[in-house]
């Protein structure tokens, strides 16, 4: 490897790592424990937990499908259909959030004809919570199962085709096989990504203590009133974060075998 890349790579992790260095210059180790045993901040992680595992499931449930679809299909309608797939990756997500809004809210379609036939209202639920997390977090599952789908080829399914088995049979004993690795690492980038949601989920969930109001917001809003205290729900969310990448994340993502 040449050496002149230490240079760039150097940079490039300072950008990452310097930033998590200034809040842990700015928190108040003594006082840490009272910060993140109070019940405003447990009810937070909890929620934030619970709607971060509930998304990255309707993600695994939903992206599983439309992954196999655009990766083994082809034709002008399939490309389109990935960008629009793609979407919530370049979008603000507080447009993320007014769109869910506008399409779950008392005056949007789907929200009307929930309200009417079943009487549910969607937005500003934990409900709520759980579908602009899955909006914002999807497309990370869904771009690394078809990359991993494509650098497969088609070569084993075509070869079990030909052994005469159907196209469920070939699904479900070849390709879900293929998927399995970049499974693991899509889901937690997804989880990851839930878990940090902050713009989508305030704006169509909003701020209610212990039913919407997740991590990141909980953090947003005590940096209005008592910054110590967001600091330390700050670097709770990055701790929590980075164990669960760096307990979940496959071996095989970072190139190791076994």
């Amino acid at each position: 490897m040449p050496r002149v890349l230490w240079v760039p790579a150097g940079a490039a992790l300072a950008l990452v790592v310097l930033p998590v260095v200034g809040l842990l210059t700015r928190t108040d180790l003594a006082g840490l424990p009272a910060l993140l045993t109070r019940p405003a901040a447990l009810n937070a992680l909890r929620l934030s937990l619970v709607t971060a595992t509930l998304s990255t499931g309707a993600c695994v449930l939903l992206g599983v499908p439309l992954a196999v679809v655009l990766a083994r299909t082809r034709g002008p309608v399939v490309r389109l259909l990935r960008a629009v797939v793609l979407l919530p990756l370049v979008l603000p997500p507080v447009v993320g959030g007014l769109a869910l809004l506008f399409l779950f809210g008392r005056t949007g379609f789907l929200g009307q004809l929930l309200d009417v036939v079943a009487g549910v209202r969607v937005p500003f639920t934990t409900a709520a919570v759980v579908l602009a997390q899955t909006f914002v977090a999807m497309p990370f599952l869904v771009v690394s199962l078809e990359g991993a789908l494509r650098a497969a080829g088609t070569g084993h399914e075509r070869v079990a085709a030909t052994l005469g088995a159907g196209p469920p049979t070939v699904l479900r004993r070849v390709t879900l096989p293929l998927l399995l690795p970049a499974l693991g690492s899509g889901a937690v980038l997804s989880f990851a990504r839930a878990l940090g949601e902050f713009g989508a989920t305030l704006t169509f969930a909003g701020s209610l203590e212990g039913v919407t109001r997740t991590l990141p917001v909980e953090v947003y809003h005590r940096a209005q009133t008592d910054v110590d205290s967001a600091v330390a729900l700050a670097l709770l969310l990055v701790v929590v974060a980075v164990v669960v990448i760096a307990a979940a994340r496959p071996r095989a993502v970072e190139g190791v075998r076994s």
